[in-house]
């Protein structure tokens, strides 16, 4: 939180600073003068916050004569808007563009031993004109705050695109060998020291997430667009140069401790199952069944299947089809009475299906970890089900 502290505490003072009237003139006060300007595509490496796990993109300007030198943020937030995480889990998250002198930007990521990369572009003073004027016309308080999406819309897309649509000619970006992975397997591969936050993002994560992506959604990834930059060409006028001029490292990586908690998602979903286990071998024993433990489970995964309903009408374009809602099912909560009155109930039958189908679900989609030995608990309870009622 540090950083947006930056961002909010800098961005009107120097937004009065640059853009008098709106002009591009608050970026140079004469086009012979951009030949001293650099506008560069900032990445920097992922630290162990949860919010910074798939790292961060920014777009520098940095005038050499006047020592002016900013940081063009699109990852800007405020969690204190109202109902934030609702609104976060609905899709209808509002980022906006932020400003922030160069040198804290840096310290920020220092601080948390992050490395920082600059690629300085290739451009023709026509170009950083033109990417100056579109930069002053995104910071003004109508175009600033923008829908944000993790995919598709999000601080490492933007300032390519800012880029792409600014410039004179058109990118040429180099194809990639191992470009054929889905947007689930992209995020494991940033979260694989974090299973927690893995789980929890697998857990929302519906089949279009499964789906093979092209180059170009991977670049929702800051150090994707960063290689795709470094082998990218400029085509213009017929002729082809690199896109990026120099590569710096302004920051070098340091160590950073990574936390990791004793119990994993599959540990405390296999602790679950031998428990289940062990209330199924009691119930044979005692010829009785343990209806508060049904009650439990059921609970259980009603409450969490409410959340996966609510990310059905989510605007998160990979979140509408989930098949995980065959257990965390929202509907289990309605027969909590029938089965704490040990009524006959459709609750098992209903059940039975939906882990049929659960598993062969699973051919499609690749589920958060744990929920097939989840499966299993439930299924056990099934089978106790059937042993009480012959």
């Amino acid at each position: 939180m540090k950083q947006l502290e930056i961002f909010f505490r800098t961005f009107w003072l120097v937004l009065l600073l640059l853009i008098p009237a709106g002009s591009i003139n608050a970026y140079n006060e004469a086009s012979g003068e951009l030949d001293s300007i650099e506008i560069s595509l900032i990445t920097c490496t992922p630290h162990e916050e949860i919010y910074s796990l798939y790292g961060h993109t920014a777009l520098r300007y940095h005038d050499l004569r006047t020592d002016k030198d900013l940081v063009f943020n699109y990852g800007v937030f405020n969690p204190a808007t109202p109902y934030f995480v609702v609104r976060f889990m609905l899709g209808k998250t509002d980022y906006e563009l932020g400003v922030a002198p160069f040198k804290p930007f840096c310290k920020y990521y220092e601080d948390w031993g992050c490395m920082v990369s600059e690629q300085v572009l290739n451009l023709t003073n026509e170009d950083k004109e033109c990417i100056a004027r579109a930069l002053s016309i995104n910071m003004l308080p109508k175009n600033r705050v923008y829908r944000y999406n993790i995919f598709y819309e999000n601080c490492s897309t933007r300032p390519r695109d800012i880029i792409e649509n600014n410039i004179g000619g058109k990118i040429i970006y180099a194809p990639r060998k191992d470009s054929q992975r889905t947007f689930r397997e992209l995020i494991h591969e940033m979260t694989a020291r974090h299973p927690w936050a893995s789980m929890g993002n697998d857990l929302v994560l519906g089949l279009t997430a499964d789906v093979e992506t092209n180059q170009r959604q991977q670049e929702f990834l800051p150090l994707n667009l960063m290689y795709d930059f470094d082998h990218a060409q400029i085509l213009s006028d017929g002729q082809y140069r690199p896109l990026v001029k120099e590569r710096r490292v302004l920051v070098e990586p340091d160590i950073q401790v990574v936390k990791t908690g004793f119990l994993s998602p599959t540990l405390c979903a296999v602790i679950v199952f031998i428990f289940s286990l062990g209330i199924f071998v009691a119930e044979w024993r005692k010829r009785s069944r343990f209806v508060w433990f049904d009650v439990v489970l059921m609970a259980f995964t009603g409450l969490a299947g409410c959340l996966l309903f609510v990310m059905l009408f989510s605007e998160h374009p990979t979140t509408s089809t989930n098949l995980q809602i065959l257990l965390l099912n929202p509907l289990w909560l309605f027969f909590i009475p029938s089965i704490v009155r040990c009524k006959p109930s459709h609750y098992w039958i209903i059940l039975l299906i939906c882990i049929v189908l659960f598993f062969l679900g699973g051919l499609l989609q690749d589920y958060a970890e744990g929920m097939e030995i989840l499966a299993l608990c439930l299924l056990t309870r099934y089978c106790s089900h059937l042993r009480n009622d012959k």
